[in-house]
């Protein structure tokens, strides 16, 4: 329950702002163009919050935070004063109109570049891209790539933190050849060519994309140690302790805590025989892993974690700048993030990335309340990303958004006259129905998950 409040929490503080500064964009450049605002909401429905300003447009926050609107002046929607008629919306030029529309996503992506700026500055940990067990017969594999190696760049790029080569990579999903250069100690700098053609993100929802073409980031040694026992678990309920050896599982010997969670996870409900060693007394235990289900799978659940060695502090860094510098980033990562964000609903469209990769409310809530639980930093990148996904979002050429609205006045800049109203009611049909569908899809993905 104090999850789900935290969550809910920061999902409202992070939308709330979201829509604030896009909807202020809108506000800003309508009231520059001389359009009079009516009304500007943040949210829908009921309103718990108004007043109206010296300007007459009134201000609003209303009950329900997943969006908001700015009503202006117009003559299409209703009957408009001959005193006022040079101050509505569709009596402005072209261009002015054009440019209110677009000044929503503009914003989002001004607050983005504003939003890595700041986190910039604070500075934000990361660890170096380097490469743990590539397992044999893989796409990095079949490259040459080797445990140790640190990754330098992706097709020319520098790479600064492993965060930073998984989105780099993933720009590149579904190409023939893409140049992989790498640093290790042995064999100094070289130069790696993978094959990503087969490459389909979502084809295995369970694991990191990355594990899927073989690039496996190093990780401290975990043994098979238990060193955290959730209460009331399943591990709790037997009389696991922290400080337990593990030995042997549903009659396997193990080797790997990774071998010891497959286990667990295909015997779910399932009693499972446990050998463990105790103060140097060997004991044996029968486990039930608790039935839990995500992404339509279900699996087993135990409750216990590993004893893990210390990260090696010359692979952890901190990604910090001057304010100029951070200023400078800040445009570079918004970029990035535009350009990936875009390549990636082009190969949604076109089956390069599962649909399954697509979220909604819930999945946005939790990564609100887990990157402010990060800390500052981690939440201002998570707003920043979500901002980049709004502008992007809203300019896509549907009616109900503003990018509908730009295909229109663009339509209208060819033919000298504006698009006519029965085109824009199919059109806004079109659109709604459409934004329904995915938002139903990406929300059904967000309970698949659950």
């Amino acid at each position: 329950m104090q999850s789900f409040i935290w969550n809910a929490f920061f999902f409202i503080v992070a939308l709330g702002l979201l829509v604030a500064i896009h909807e202020f964009g809108h506000f800003w450049v309508a009231r520059r163009c001389g359009v009079k605002v009516e009304r500007f909401s943040i949210g829908f429905g009921k309103t718990i919050w108004s007043r109206i300003g010296r300007d007459g447009t009134e201000y609003v926050v209303a009950l329900i935070p997943l969006g908001g609107y700015v009503k202006m002046l117009d003559e299409r929607v209703e009957a408009v004063p001959e005193q006022l008629r040079a101050q509505a919306f569709n009596n402005r030029p072209l261009a002015a109109r054009a440019a209110i529309v677009a000044a929503g996503p503009l914003a989002n992506f001004l607050l983005a570049i504003v939003a890595f700026w700041i986190m910039l500055m604070i500075g934000i940990p990361g660890v170096k891209p380097v490469l743990g067990d590539i397992p044999a017969d893989s796409l990095a594999a079949k490259a040459g790539l080797k445990s140790g190696q640190q990754v330098l760049a992706v097709d020319g790029r520098a790479v600064q933190d492993w965060h930073n080569l998984m989105l780099s990579l993933i720009s590149h999903v579904g190409e023939k050849n893409v140049t992989v250069r790498v640093n290790s100690a042995n064999d100094g700098i070289e130069d790696h060519h993978l094959d990503l053609s087969s490459w389909r993100i979502g084809s295995n929802p369970d694991h990191d994309p990355l594990n899927d073409i073989g690039v496996v980031q190093y990780l401290p040694k975990v043994s098979l140690q238990v060193d955290k026992v959730v209460p009331k678990s399943p591990a709790a309920t037997v009389g696991l302790q922290q400080g337990d050896k593990l030995i042997s599982a549903g009659g396997q010997k193990l080797s790997t805590w990774e071998q010891f969670t497959t286990l667990v996870r295909h015997h779910a409900g399932q009693s499972m025989p446990l050998s463990i060693e105790r103060q140097g007394q060997s004991l044996q235990l029968n486990v039930v892993p608790e039935k839990r289900h995500a992404n339509g799978q279900t699996f087993g659940f135990m409750g216990v974690a590993p004893k893990v060695a210390k990260y090696p502090s010359d692979y952890l860094i901190t990604i910090q700048y001057g304010p100029f510098e951070s200023l400078y980033k800040g445009v570079a990562r918004t970029w990035q993030t535009t350009r990936i964000t875009i390549d990636m609903l082009v190969k949604l469209v076109t089956g390069k990335v599962s649909v399954q990769n697509l979220s909604g409310p819930i999945s946005i809530a939790r990564g609100a309340g887990q990157s402010a639980h990060y800390g500052v930093a981690y939440f201002l990148g998570f707003l920043a990303l979500v901002s980049v996904n709004l502008g992007i979002l809203n300019l896509v050429p549907l009616p109900v958004l503003d990018g509908g609205h730009l295909l229109f006045f663009a339509v209208e800049a060819v033919t000298r006259r504006p698009v006519s109203e029965r085109v824009l009611e199919v059109g806004m049909r079109i659109g709604t129905s459409v934004l329904v569908v995915v938002m139903m899809f990406a929300l059904f993905n967000d309970l698949m998950r659950l």
